[in-house]
């Protein structure tokens, strides 16, 4: 009665289900720190020369 090809593993579908709502809220906040604390470009420092 039951076709093996149609069965779900319940289990495995309910870890990609939580996995996917948890790295959307990750992008959230990872969206949300970079709007409050932009990260400034790194700024190259100059150099005097020295004398000799």
């Amino acid at each position: 009665m039951s076709d093996d090809s149609n069965l779900i593993d319940f289990t495995t579908e309910r870890g990609k289900r939580i996995h996917d709502l948890k790295e959307r809220r990750l992008q959230e906040v990872r969206s949300a720190f970079e709007q409050a604390l932009p990260l400034a470009a790194a700024k190259k420092k100059k150099r005097k020369p020295k004398k000799k």
